[in-house]
């Protein structure tokens, strides 16, 4: 081979573009973004739209549906999903993965413009926006003290702007805390007394508070601006405010309501680890890295922390980053061990520190040079593809194996070491491409397959397929050139491991006995191998299925829900007894974070807001190594203890860093009547409840929320001069006060909030007898122009595919999600559904079916290109058919392995299936290219067998032995985040080395046969 002549030849040439090229890996490496999983872009549009004051119903009939039928038939759409809520709407479209989101975002954008003037009149303009799943919270950091308006200044005045000025940083949110503002509180008495309003006080404090610019005059050679300042300067200004009776006189403000500067009314509550807090939520620019941005804003903290009151503390809360780093330490840490053990069985076989050395090099120099190709494909450094180089360590050193043997094999028959280098590469070289190119081909349909497991390992078979190429150009340049250099002295037989070259000769003549006698009974063994193949599938469905293993973050989620229409105050209660719950365990918690109405966690970072009746807690447990139980089992701890706790329905969760669009479990109920589909929810949790496994069974169906209608009788209001728009304007102003203008103090700008008593509004009597004023200056009360009727009404409505749906989810424990799903369909079987209405599975279900679909496309795909490879290598049919007999033994290994560590099938196995089609050949490839180099040099065909088999029996093992030790630390799961490899290498681990026992012993059967049906066939030619 030419490359290898001139590698020889020009040793300096060859070392500088080495150099230069792990240089610019090292460059490569400072420069890629660090991420726990690759970036997923989603094709999925949502349009908001807002119609305050609207119920769901209304929502959903004046807004959803028009927004539903513009953008349904829009080209690509493939889910149409709608929420309904009181004000809202929200339509998300789910676009086919293949789509041009930018031309789908234009599309969706005209046919919403289309759709807008039909819209009502109440209903804002539709927003259309892009769904980004990078767009969550990756940092909380929490201010914690005893003074909530302190706290609240600190967060808007301090922490904010710093955090928000942080590189990378997209947005800043607060949680918790209150503010200020001005309130005047108005005596009725007094203004009744004076025959005042609220909206003559409303215009008073308005017309008081203001500036004006007057124009400009010229003095001189200057113009001077004349101004007329009229702003509040303080709180007794406010006071002083001059208001106008109906008969001319004048009164101070103060002389018809109370004004002072208070707190808003607090209807949310945050604690940190037990203590008031205010906390922000951090969310990072899309193309930042999570690691990057939580390094500066740890950086910032410490000068927040210099200008803090000494009552006061800020701390990092929850930091995503955090779990990034450490699984990221853990794979290269997996890297270095796997790197280890490759390099001491080579040690080992080549007895040569010098011969070591020289493979040993194709380790780094593959790596690195795969980060310069991760950086210029626009690849991210994370537990996915520094897994695939985990995965590949070993197989990084096969192509530079089997070279150096070679090498060493014409070494040890007296050659010169350059022509022992030149002959013995250039020989095997064209074996070695053809077999690494099997390895890549296999990755080639990953790449075209559309979903989730695309998105997700695409850069896991990039990484390894840029690895492999820099190690297949380094085994056929460097290698050949380094031996030529380095291997001077003649090949040593004896020295200190004498007992392994012995315990290898050994090795090598128990084989041939077992190759002759295989060879001689070639028809059992066939159909002994064929029994075998079948055994093993009869372990299949006790493996079980799972989608993508989630990696142990020891994050739990809890979620609080009282009853809908439930007080502030005994939600607060309910979250006192989950307070205890958690206190009890205070040794495994690292910190918790609690928000009680108003939305918080994850939900308040994606800017979904809470209610009275909700509570969210976020809890960090400390890490796995430092406790006896797992994420699971505290979870499930906890799980059972607040199911005691009366009065709410609590769910405990563990927060993974979940792939799927979806929970475990999800059942979609489709139907007309949204009553049916609430009881239709109910009675499909009490079924699934009863499946082993389930955890936590919910709906989306929520309760209904109690609410006052005031319907206002038009007849008898219009005879008062009153419309519906002036009554509600009223009820508003009396209900929820009304902000007459803003007061600015240092740097502060406060409502001023003008507002009744709030005795005379706190009970359904005093909404009845609420006072009322008609244009003719006539005093009325609510209920002699309204009626007050108490109904249920659905707090949420949702829609997919254009009909109403409500979805039934589940958490999976203790079990894998294909038996759980499995007996769930079998439950689910024998309902009789009504007319009408239909349920179909959902969430990481039917993802992970999806996905199965996908790869197995991708497997067969990737199967034909093996043998094309071969096809093409070999210049022959017949040859690359013999060498895919070694894929059917892999069954074996692949269920074997999985049975014996107790593994479901998951997606990750199903990506180390089809890297094996591409592994499992390379040694059949290297053992049926050197019997055809054999049988060319005149050998008889049985002799040629026996010879190649003991000849390269060395070489298979090394490659078998470096690729499956490599893998042994993921394998093991070693190490935060190895959860998602530990699949893949086990399948491989398994499935290689029951393979490398088939494949010495079939594959020199099956080679045989072939060409036992060739030369019949060939005579046959010859006699026609």
């Amino acid at each position: 081979m030419r490359l290898v002549n001139t590698s020889i030849k020009r040793p300096v040439g060859v070392i500088m573009i080495v150099l230069a090229i792990l240089a610019m890996g090292f460059i490569s490496f400072r420069s890629l973004p660090v991420d726990l999983y690759p970036d997923i872009e989603l094709p999925i549009a949502v349009v908001a739209t807002s119609y305050d004051d609207a119920a769901p119903q209304e929502v959903e009939e004046l807004v959803t549906k028009p927004v539903e039928d513009s953008v349904g038939t829009i080209e690509g759409v493939e889910t149409l999903q709608a929420q309904s809520q009181q004000g809202s709407s929200m339509v998300m479209i789910q676009f086919s993965m293949d789509t041009d989101l930018d031309q789908a975002m234009l599309d969706v954008r005209e046919s919403v413009d289309q759709v807008r003037g039909f819209l009502p009149d109440g209903a804002n303009d539709p927003s259309v926006l892009r769904f980004d799943p990078q767009q969550m919270p990756v940092m909380w950091v929490g201010l914690t003290g005893s003074d909530q308006a302190t706290l609240n200044d600190l967060a808007e005045n301090e922490l904010e702007p710093l955090l928000s000025r942080q590189s990378g940083v997209g947005s800043v949110n607060i949680e918790g805390g209150q503010s200020e503002e001005v309130q005047v509180v108005l005596d009725d008495a007094r203004l009744s007394q004076f025959g005042l309003t609220t909206q003559d006080v409303m215009e008073s404090v308005q017309g008081a508070n203001q500036s004006a610019s007057l124009g400009v005059v010229d003095r001189g050679t200057q113009e001077l601006q004349l101004r007329m300042p009229g702003d509040y300067g303080s709180i007794d200004e406010i006071r002083e405010t001059l208001i106008q009776t109906g008969e001319g006189d004048f009164l101070q403000l103060s002389d018809v309501a109370t004004i002072e500067r208070t707190t808003t009314d607090q209807n949310q509550r945050t604690l940190v680890n037990g203590d008031q807090a205010v906390v922000t939520n951090i969310l990072k620019q899309t193309d930042a890295n999570t690691v990057s941005v939580s390094d500066e804003v740890i950086a910032s903290l410490d000068d927040v922390r210099s200008n803090l009151p000494e009552a006061v503390d800020v701390s990092v809360v929850f930091d995503t980053a955090e779990f990034i780093r450490q699984s990221i330490d853990s794979v290269f840490q997996n890297i270095i061990i796997g790197a280890a053990f490759a390099v001491m069985i080579l040690l080992l076989f080549l007895k040569s520190f010098r011969a070591t050395l020289v493979i040993g090099l194709s380790i780094p120099i593959a790596v690195i040079t795969a980060f310069s190709l991760m950086y210029f494909s626009g690849e991210t450094v994370n537990i996915l593809t520094m897994g695939g180089l985990a995965l590949g360590i070993g197989m990084m050193v096969d192509s530079s194996i089997v070279i150096l043997e070679h090498i060493y094999t014409y070494r040890e028959r007296g050659y010169p070491i350059k022509e022992a280098a030149r002959l013995g590469a250039s020989e095997i070289a064209s074996a070695v491409v053809a077999s690494t190119t099997t390895t890549l081909v296999v990755f080639l349909p990953i790449v075209f397959v559309e979903g989730i497991a695309s998105e997700i390992f695409t850069p896991l078979a990039l990484t390894v397929a840029f690895a492999l190429i820099a190690s297949l150009a380094a085994s056929v340049t460097l290698i050949p050139m380094l031996s030529s250099k380095l291997l001077t002295k003649a090949v040593d037989q004896g020295g200190r491991r004498y007992w392994f070259d012995r315990f290898l000769d050994g090795v090598v003549s128990v084989y041939q006995k077992a190759l002759r006698g295989v060879l001689r009974f070639r028809k059992t063994t066939i159909f002994g191998t064929l029994a075998i193949i079948i055994g093993s599938l009869l372990l299949v469905p006790q493996l079980g299925a799972a989608f993508i293993p989630e990696a142990d973050q020891g994050q739990i989620e809890i979620s609080v829900e009282t009853p809908s229409g439930t007080n502030f105050d005994t939600t607060n209660e309910v979250v006192d007894r989950v307070n205890n719950v958690l206190d009890q365990d205070q040794d495994v918690i690292e910190s918790n974070f609690v928000t009680v109405g108003g939305g918080g966690g994850a939900a308040g970072g994606m800017g979904m807001g809470g209610s009275n009746n909700t509570a969210s807690y976020m809890v960090q447990l400390i890490p796995s190594g430092e406790r006896d139980r797992t994420t699971q089992q505290v979870m499930q701890d906890w799980n059972d203890q607040t199911e005691d706790i009366a009065g709410a329905d609590i769910t405990v969760n563990a927060m993974g860093a979940s792939i799927s669009g979806g929970s475990p479990v999800q059942i979609q109920i489709t139907g007309d009547d949204y009553d049916t589909l609430q009881q239709l929810g109910d009675q499909f949790i009490n079924i699934i409840s009863e499946v082993d496994g389930v955890h936590n069974p919910t709906t989306s169906a929520e309760e209904s929320r109690p609410e006052m209608q005031i319907t206002l009788n038009d007849n008898v209001a219009s005879e008062y001069g009153l419309t519906q728009q002036q009554v509600m304007g009223q009820l508003q102003s009396e209900m929820m006060g009304q902000v007459a203008t803003q007061y600015r103090s240092g740097g502060e700008e406060l409502d001023v909030r003008i507002m009744t008593p709030e005795d005379s509004r706190d009970s359904i009597e005093d909404i009845r007898n609420m006072s009322l004023q008609a244009p003719t200056g006539a005093q009325l009360t609510l209920q002699e122009i309204a009626e007050l009727e108490q109904v249920q009404g659905p707090t949420t409505l949702t829609r997919q595919n254009q009909e109403r749906q409500i979805n039934v989810t589940s958490d999976v424990v203790d079990r894998d999600l294909g038996s759980v799903t499995s007996d769930i369909q079998a439950e689910l079987s024998n309902l009789e559904m009504p007319d009408g209405y239909d349920y179909s599975m959902g969430g990481e279900a039917q993802d992970m079916q999806d996905a199965f679909g996908d790869l197995a496309v991708a497997l067969i795909f990737s199967i034909f290109l093996v043998y094309a490879v071969m096809a093409v290598q070999f210049e022959n049919f017949l040859h690359p058919f013999t060498i895919m007999f070694s894929l059917p033994a892999t069954v074996v290994g692949i269920i074997g392995g999985l049975f014996i560590t107790g593994l479901p099938f998951s997606i990750p196995a199903f990506i180390g299936v089809i890297m094996l089609a591409g592994i499992v050949v390379n040694n059949a490839i290297v053992l049926v290219d050197y019997i055809n180099i054999l049988r060319e040099k005149g050998k008889e065909r049985f002799e040629a067998v026996l010879e190649a088999g003991a000849n390269r029996l060395r070489p298979i093992l090394m490659t078998t032995l470096t690729t499956v030790l490599g893998m042994i630390p993921l394998s093991i799961g070693l190490g935060q985040g190895a959860e998602a490899q530990q699949p893949l290498a086990v399948v491989i681990i398994f499935g290689l080395t029951v393979s490398m026992l088939f494949t010495l012993l079939l594959i020199p059967v099956v080679y045989t046969l072939f060409d036992d049906l060739s030369a019949k066939f060939t005579k046959r030619r010859k006699k026609e």
